[in-house]
Order: structure tokens, then sequence, then C-alpha cells
């Protein structure tokens, strides 16, 4: 096969959704990614295994196909050691654990590099790994909420909410993908790895760009928009109800605006001085989306999203998850692959939305089980052979 990232090791200490995602990003682009757990599993994992209703759940079976796992005890001599020589072979190594664990183990940035002066390693963190907030406890929740992404996500007259996805875990996973890619390139041409960091709160501080804008215009706290633009800039920007539901239409141009008249059947509003601009449609911003409702309320929502097509309208339903996962569209295009998982059964799976064009698909390989490729790695690998993985096993290294 023709794959971007063949020949590349990695070697995954990835856990929840932040570094798993990134790691599944590279095995889908060629990468040899060796997931690595503690014997007893990593967090996603062992929130099954204490049900006892199987050993894996969907997301992750979703972030983890592709590649082969193994387990790992760090906190033994042994395993510390089999991480070096691991190490020897590899060529990027990826966790997000808290800022330290790594160097509280005693396998740190510093000591790899010594084993392996190419290495590079990426570490994925809430607040970084420096300044004095490094050490607050981050989950995707938390980030949300010191990032500024709660305060202005919600209804105006409604509490702080959070975005219902975990939006901060995968943007975080797609710097540290970015990240790792870069220092690779560097490495092409310097012959040296690097340590690469991303933290969560500042790969999501540009996602803010319309609410620091409605700051610098008027010199407010931004506010809570609804389903409404962040900045308070662009009428009609909003979901509107129709006979089975709701839609979203974002005016951006005044040939949208034109055109959404035509639609509507309302050319009697193109001279209306309250649209006739963004501008003015924003000060009038009920009544334009009063305008808007009386229409999509008459009808079912992909009778106004076809309308919306016909007259060039940026305009979406409003679908469900379980409506996503059956997207045709992306069925089409193989973004979405339906497969038999050997713990889970039919499931549904993303492939990497990264097309690389020129390069082949990697076939998708169901996310393997706890230690599933332990014999593979350290019996033939590192030619530990049959009894040494037998030994490792007994001793509790793996």
């Amino acid at each position: 096969m023709t794959t971007p990232l063949a020949g590349i090791t990695v070697l995954d200490f990835g856990q929840i959704y932040q570094g798993p995602y990134a790691t599944f990003l590279m095995a889908k682009a060629g990468a040899n990614v060796i997931k690595i757990e503690p014997p007893g599993g990593e967090p996603l994992r062992r929130r099954v295994l204490a049900t006892g209703e199987g050993d894996t759940t969907l997301p992750m079976a979703m972030l983890n196909a592709n590649k082969r796992a193994i387990t790992l005890n760090l906190k033994t001599d042994r395993g510390r050691a089999l991480l070096r020589e691991l190490v020897s072979r590899a060529d990027v190594l990826l966790e997000n654990f808290s800022p330290g664990t790594m160097d509280d183990l005693g396998v740190g940035y510093e000591v790899l590099r010594a084993v392996n002066p190419r290495l590079v390693y990426a570490t994925g963190t809430g607040f970084g790994i420096s300044g004095p907030d490094r050490d607050n406890l981050a989950m995707d929740f938390t980030i949300q909420a010191a990032s500024g992404i709660m305060s202005v996500t919600g209804q105006p007259d409604g509490p702080p909410t959070k975005a219902g996805p975990t939006l901060v875990d995968f943007m975080g996973g797609i710097h540290l993908y970015a990240a790792v890619m870069t220092a690779l390139f560097q490495r092409d041409h310097t012959g040296e790895g690097q340590m690469v960091e991303v933290a969560m709160q500042e790969a999501v501080y540009s996602s803010l760009a319309a609410s620091y804008d409605y700051n610098f215009r008027t010199g407010k706290i931004p506010p809570r928009a609804g389903n409404r633009q962040a900045g308070l800039s662009s009428a009609p920007y909003n979901t509107f109800p129709t006979t089975d539901g709701h839609v979203a239409v974002h005016v951006v141009t005044e040939g949208h605006w034109t055109n959404l008249l035509k639609a509507m059947g309302r050319e009697d509003l193109n001279d209306d001085p309250r649209f006739k601009t963004n501008p003015d449609r924003t000060k009038h911003m009920a009544e334009t989306e009063a305008v808007v409702s009386a229409w999509t309320s008459t009808m079912d929502k992909m009778s106004v999203v076809a309308a919306a097509k016909r007259y060039k309208i940026p305009c979406a339903p409003v679908r469900n998850a379980i409506e996503v996962m059956n997207d045709a569209h992306m069925h089409e295009r193989g973004m979405l692959e339906r497969i038999e998982h050997p713990s889970l059964g039919p499931i549904v799976v993303p492939n990497s939305p990264l097309r690389l064009h020129g390069a082949d698909k990697v076939p998708t390989a169901p996310s393997p089980r706890l230690g599933q490729h332990n014999d593979a790695i350290y019996g033939d690998w590192l030619g530990l052979g049959p009894e040494g993985v037998a030994e490792l096993r007994r001793d509790g290294v793996i």
C-alpha cells in the first residue's frame, strides 16, 4: 500500500478521546500505531470493564480502529525498561496524561530522547505543561467552562451551558495530530525529534472569534445568543420551526437575502428599510426572524431545505444523531462505514476525514481487545519469545 505514514511507528499512550483521536488519524494514514494501556486498561475501557458488560464501547471502537494493543506496567522497573526498548524502535510517542506523569514515572521526554534522539514526543494536556494553571484538573467539561465556551452557549435568559459534543477533547486531538506531523516534517530536515505539546484550552481559543469581536465592538461581555450568531452581527442566522422539526438558516451575503425573499414569495420586502442590509436586519433581528419563521413553519424541514437549495441559500435540516449516523452522503463517500465488531456486533464507525488523494485508503480493522497484541509485539517484534512473554505476564509487567 502507498500511505503517507507507512513506516512510522507510534507508541500510543492516549486515553479517553483527545490522544486516541490523534493517533486514530495517524493509523488511518498508514502508521503502525501500538496502543499501550496499563494492565487494567485505559480509563475509557475501564468504564465498561467495571460493569462486566464486555471490554469495549462504541467510542472505544471508533477511536482505536486500526491499532494494535499491548499492556505495560510503567510502575515496574521491567516495564520502564521495555518502554525504552520500544522507544528505540519508534518514531512517535504520544500521551495525554496530567503534566509530569511520565517524568514522575522516570520515563519523561529527556530520558526517552537520550534513548532515541529522533523521537517525536507529543503531550496533550488541559492547560499546558507550564504556567500557573498547569496542574489544574482538566476534562472537556471543565475546559469548556474555563475557556469561555460555556459562557456564550445557551439561551440568553438561561444559565451557562456546555456544548453538546465533546468538542474540546477532539479539537485538542486534531491539534495534537497537526503538531506531530509538523515535527515529523522538521525531522526530515534536521534528523532530530522534539517535544510537541497542545493545551486544550489554547486549542479552542480561536473558536470564540465572534464573541471576542462582540466585546471589541461594544466593550461589553459577550452574551449567550442561543442559536443566533455569537457576535449578534448577522441576520437571519438562527434555527426556524417547521411542521416536523427545525431548519438552520444563515444568510451571509445580500444576494442570499434577495434569494431568500424570492423563495419565500416576499419580494415586496426588497425595499423595506428594516431589511435592506445586514446592519438593518441585525437592528431589527426579531422582525427579520419573524418573517422567516412565518415561511418555514408552513412546510416540513426537507421542503424548506429543497427550496433553499434551489435558490442557493445556506440552510440545513436540524438532524438527530441517528439521522447523521445513517447519512447517505457520508456513507457514499466512505466517511462512515458499517462493520462487524467482534465485541459489539454490527456498528457504524468513522473513517478519517483527511482525504489524501493519491494515497491508498487503509481498510478498517476493528479496535483491539486489551493487550490483544502482547505476543506479537513483545514476543515477535522485541524478540522475547513465548517464554519471555509468559514471564512478563507472571511478573505483572504486562
